[in-house]
C-alpha cells in the first residue's frame, strides 16, 4: 500500500469519526473540543507527527497566512452583516465579535482559574501589536487580519518582508495558534506549551526558531492576583519575532518605548528584542526587593526594641515579607538558567542558516542580566535569612517576656502563700476560742486569758515573718 493510499484511508476514517463525535447517543453535541479537533484525524489528534525536513522548513509560509487572513476578515464582514440584521431587528446594537475569538481557548493545564481568565476576552480591545523596523509607528489591532488595515495597498505578507518584525498577540485563539504554527513552522510541541499555559521557565531550540517562557508577576497592587506568575512566550525566528501572553503586562510596551529611545544607537534584530523582553522583565523585580530591603531592615532593627503593646502586627509583618519572599524566590530561581541556556545555545550557529545566530553583543547583554538574576536572587537569602533570623528573636522576645510575666505571678503567688500560713493558724485559735463550748477561762472576769492569746498570737506572726524573710519567702 503507498503512503498515498494511506492518506486517503486516514481522512476517510476522519470524516467518519467526525460524523459519529460531533453527536452523543441522546442526540445532544458533544464537546466543544471534540468539534474543534474534528477535522485533524484520529491519530493526528493523540500523537505528535515528526516535524518536516529541513527544506520544507526555510522561510515563512505568506500563502498560508494570507489564506487565514482572508479566511478571517471573511468571518468579521459576516459577524458585521449579523450585527447590523440584529441591530435593525431590536434597535439595540450589539458588540461586534470575532468568531475566531468566540471559539477561545478551552482548556488549561493549570485548571479554571487560567481557563476563566483567558474565556474573558473583550473583542473590542486590540490585542494584537505589529512593530517593525521599517515602519514608523506601532499597529495596534483587534486580529490580525487588521494589520495590513492600517497601510494601504499593503498585505501582511508585504509587511514583514520590509525587515525586522515583532508580533505581539494577548490572548491568542486557537484559529490563530494554528495559523500562525502553519506560517511560521512551529513545532507541536511549542503550540501546546503556549496553548496550555506552560509556567515552566525554559528555553528550547528548535531547527528554525527559539522557544523561551520568561515569567513576569502581575503588578497591579490593587488586583487580587497581585503577584502571582504570569508567563510570556517569546518565539525568536530568523526574520522576527512572536510573543504571546494570557494577562496583560507592560513589558512588551516598555521594550518598544526603549527600541523608539534608542533606535539610533542601536540595530534591531529579533534577538535584540528578546533580549529587551527579558531585561525589562528582570528590572521589574527591582522595586520590589528594595521595598523588601527596607522592610526587613525596619523589622529587624524594631524587633527587639518595641514594648510588648506595640508588638502586636510585628508576628503579621514578619510573615507578609516572608511571604513575599517566596514568592519572588519562586519566579527568580529558575530564570539564571534560561538565560544560561539562551547563551549557550544561542552562540553556536546553525549550519543552514535556518535558525538567528545569537550575536556577541546580545549575548554580552545577556550576561549582564544574568548577573542581575544571579544578584537578585542572594539578595532573597540574605534578607530571608535576616527575617528568620528576625522571627526567631522575635518568638525569644515574647517567650522571654511570658517567661517574666509567669515569675512576677510566681512572686505574687508566694506572698499569699506566706500571708495564708500565718493567718491560717490564727484563725485556728480565735475560732477555737469562739466556740459555743466550755474553753479556759472562761469564767474568769479578768483579761488575763485574752491578754496571753493576744500576745501568743502576736509572737507567732513575727516569728513566722522572720523564719520567711530568713529564707527569702518574702
Amino acid at each position: 500500500m503507498s503512503p498515498q493510499d494511506v492518506a486517503i484511508n486516514m481522512d476517510n476514517n476522519s470524516s467518519n469519526n467526525n460524523h459519529n463525535h460531533g453527536t452523543t447517543n441522546n442526540g445532544m453535541m458533544g464537546y466543544t473540543s471534540d468539534i474543534e479537533t474534528a477535522s485533524q484525524s484520529p491519530v493526528e489528534g493523540d500523537v505528535c507527527f515528526p516535524t518536516p525536513n529541513k527544506r520544507e522548513e526555510g522561510g515563512i509560509d505568506f500563502d498560508a497566512l494570507e489564506e487565514f487572513i482572508s479566511q478571517e476578515k471573511k468571518e468579521i464582514a459576516e459577524s458585521r452583516r449579523t450585527d447590523s440584521t440584529h441591530t435593525a431587528a431590536s434597535g439595540m446594537p450589539r458588540r461586534r465579535r470575532l468568531s475566531t475569538v468566540d471559539n477561545g481557548r478551552r482548556y488549561s493545564l493549570y485548571g479554571d482559574r487560567m481557563l476563566n481568565a483567558a474565556d474573558k476576552i473583550d473583542t473590542d480591545l486590540y490585542r494584537v501589536s505589529f512593530y517593525s523596523t521599517a515602519e514608523i509607528t506601532t499597529v495596534h489591532s483587534r486580529s490580525i487580519s487588521e494589520i495590513p488595515e492600517y497601510n494601504d495597498h499593503e498585505t501582511l505578507s508585504s509587511m514583514l518582508k520590509k525587515g525586522c518584525f515583532w508580533i505581539d498577540i494577548h490572548n491568542p485563539t486557537d484559529a490563530e495558534m494554528r495559523a500562525l504554527a502553519k506560517a511560521f513552522h512551529i513545532h507541536p510541541l511549542t503550540i501546546e506549551d503556549i496553548c496550555m499555559e506552560e509556567q515552566r521557565e525554559k528555553c528550547e531550540v528548535f531547527l528554525n526558531y527559539y522557544f523561551i517562557c520568561f515569567r513576569s508577576f502581575d503588578q497591579d497592587e490593587f488586583s487580587t492576583t497581585y503577584l502571582q506568575p504570569s508567563a510570556l512566550y517569546i518565539i525568536v525566528l530568523k526574520e522576527g519575532v512572536l510573543t504571546f501572553h494570557f494577562k496583560c503586562m507592560p513589558h512588551p510596551h516598555n521594550v518598544r518605548k526603549r527600541i523608539k529611545q534608542l533606535k539610533d544607537y542601536i540595530n534591531v534584530t529579533p534577538d535584540w528584542i528578546c533580549y529587551g523582553l527579558m531585561d525589562d522583565i528582570t528590572d521589574s523585580f527591582a522595586p520590589l526587593i528594595r521595598a523588601i530591603e527596607f522592610e526587613v531592615d525596619s523589622i529587624d532593627e524594631l524587633v527587639l526594641i518595641l514594648k510588648e503593646s506595640e508588638q502586636s502586627d510585628m508576628l503579621r509583618r514578619i510573615g507578609y515579607c516572608r511571604k513575599r519572599m517566596m514568592g519572588l524566590l519562586r519566579l527568580l530561581s529558575s530564570k539564571s538558567d534560561v538565560v544560561k541556556t539562551l547563551v549557550k545555545r544561542g552562540e553556536i550557529a546553525p549550519a543552514d542558516g535556518t535558525r538567528p545566530a545569537l550575536s556577541k553583543e546580545v549575548a554580552l547583554y545577556l550576561g549582564d542580566v544574568q548577573d542581575h538574576l544571579i544578584s537578585m536572587v542572594s539578595s532573597l537569602n540574605h534578607y530571608e535569612k535576616i527575617s528568620s533570623r528576625s522571627h526567631s528573636n522575635y518568638l525569644a522576645q515574647i517567650s522571654i517576656e511570658m517567661t517574666q510575666t509567669n515569675n512576677e505571678i510566681n512572686d505574687v503567688l508566694s506572698k499569699l502563700t506566706a500571708l495564708g500560713s500565718i493567718l491560717v493558724p490564727m484563725n485556728l485559735v480565735t475560732g477555737a476560742w469562739g466556740m459555743n463550748v466550755q474553753v479556759p477561762g472562761q469564767y474568769q472576769e479578768d483579761l488575763t486569758w485574752f491578754a496571753g492569746i493576744i500576745t501568743t498570737i502576736l509572737i507567732f506572726c513575727v516569728i513566722s515573718t522572720i523564719l520567711m524573710r530568713y529564707y527569702n519567702i518574702v
